[in-house]
């Protein structure tokens, strides 16, 4: 059997160290951006939720984002959000965030629509984030619950934009009380009871 000559040892030993530094590359990528997608059912209950005295009552629809900024799965709903203030905006829709309590972050660039807020009264009470609450012109809580089912949230699979567009439209819509699976961050250390 013939001896492998000088260029073939080299050439095979360039190649298994790129292939070794391509696996490390890649699982370094792995544990640092991909987190598995753990699909749960969340019940979202708006019962105790309400507006600030400052922002109760007739107005403006509202639309409030929940948000945790250590939650991944705000990547899958930020542009969509960004359309959403992009598309309802000139339309008199009042666009606010809270962030979860006690967390430290701020939202992307593209959001900067959203006027702050550091709470409500009932936000203990949420289940998971990433959320929204809708109030209609009257100050009447319209729909509380998650963008949309599933991994991932656009204007084709969303919850949202159906119900403002009926709102903007002027019908009434009550859909305070949601169960959805998808990708949702425990909003409080403790579970709501």
């Amino acid at each position: 059997m013939p001896r492998p000559s000088r260029k073939t040892l080299l050439a095979g030993l360039l190649t298994l160290s790129a292939a070794a530094a391509l696996f490390a590359a890649l699982d370094w990528f792995e544990a640092r951006y991909l987190r598995p997608f753990d699909e749960r059912a969340a019940l979202f209950s708006g019962a105790e939720l309400r507006l600030p005295d400052e922002l109760a009552g007739p107005g403006p629809i509202r639309l409030v984002h929940f948000w945790d900024p250590a939650c991944p799965c705000n990547v899958g709903n930020q542009q969509h959000l960004s359309e959403l203030i992009e598309q309802f905006s000139p339309r008199g829709v009042a666009f606010y965030a809270v962030p979860k309590p006690g967390s430290r972050g701020r939202l992307p660039a593209g959001l900067d629509d959203l006027q702050a807020l550091p709470t409500l009264p009932g936000t203990e009470r949420i289940p998971a984030s990433p959320a929204v609450a809708i109030w209609d012109e009257r100050g009447r809580l319209a729909y509380f619950g998650p963008y949309s089912e599933g991994l991932t949230c656009n204007a084709n699979n969303s919850f949202i934009e159906p119900i403002l567009e009926a709102l903007t439209a002027g019908r009434t819509v009550n859909a305070s009380n949601t169960l959805a699976l998808g990708c949702f961050c425990d909003w409080s250390a403790t579970p709501a009871q």
